[in-house]
């Protein structure tokens, strides 16, 4: 588990990155109420802040392309699948945890008036596989680190404003609503809208199932050995 290990070390070497898993999630805690939404906003937004972490941490593999470490693993005493499973298990621990933390806060801070806390732990878990795997398709796209990093960033806003994290999709166009549907974001934003209001797994299980099949979608292109 050496890869594992060290994408620890290399991903906690920077402060920078601390912020982004600390403060920023434990801070989305504290916004208040929605207008469209009886739980915090917070809430809803932590969706997009699952993306970013995720493409942080994915940006590690990116960093290892542009550095010619996946062409040596050929040489090395580990296969490519080693790599890449090292790799998204520690990236799940990390996101998990963070997960936990902001529910436990959640409960803390808003006690009761959070609703159905537990069922937002596992939102935010099937979508975390959907961020990680998005982010990994995503650098499978790039052979420039500069250019990935920089693009990335304003799409992932745009699959939050498009996708009902920012604003309710109700409120958009007919058109748009429908395109909604083709976005990860929507089946999370829509997971957090039936829990907000008290809806059953029954009520969730289709959401859990788009997500898993982005998840699984985007796992398969971004893992392809030959865009490595």
């Amino acid at each position: 588990m050496t890869v594992f290990i060290f994408v620890f070390k290399r991903f906690f070497r920077k402060k920078s990155n601390l912020f982004l898993l600390l403060v920023l999630p434990i801070a989305s805690v504290f916004l208040p109420t929605g207008e469209w939404l009886p739980i915090p906003i917070g809430f809803q937004y932590y969706g997009l802040l699952l993306l970013f972490i995720a493409s942080k941490l994915c940006g590690i593999i990116m960093e290892d392309r542009t550095n010619k470490v996946l062409l040596r693993l050929g040489v090395a005493p580990i296969t490519h699948f080693q790599y890449l499973l090292q790799n998204l298990l520690a990236y799940s621990l990390i996101m998990t945890i963070v997960n936990i933390v902001v529910i436990i806060t959640g409960i803390i801070v808003h006690g009761e008036n959070l609703v159905g806390p537990f069922w937002l732990l596992l939102i935010y878990t099937f979508f975390t596989m959907t961020a990680i795997s998005f982010s990994l398709a995503w650098y499978s796209l790039f052979r420039d680190k500069e250019a990935a990093f920089s693009v990335l960033g304003g799409f992932i806003i745009l699959l939050g404003m498009l996708g009902g994290i920012l604003w309710p999709v109700f409120i958009m166009p007919e058109l748009f609503q429908r395109l909604a549907m083709l976005l990860p974001t929507y089946w999370f934003a829509e997971a957090v809208m039936i829990v907000s209001f008290g809806g059953s797994l029954n009520d969730l299980a289709l959401t859990f199932v788009m997500m898993l099949l982005f998840a699984v979608a985007f796992l398969l292109l971004g893992s392809r050995r030959g865009l490595s």
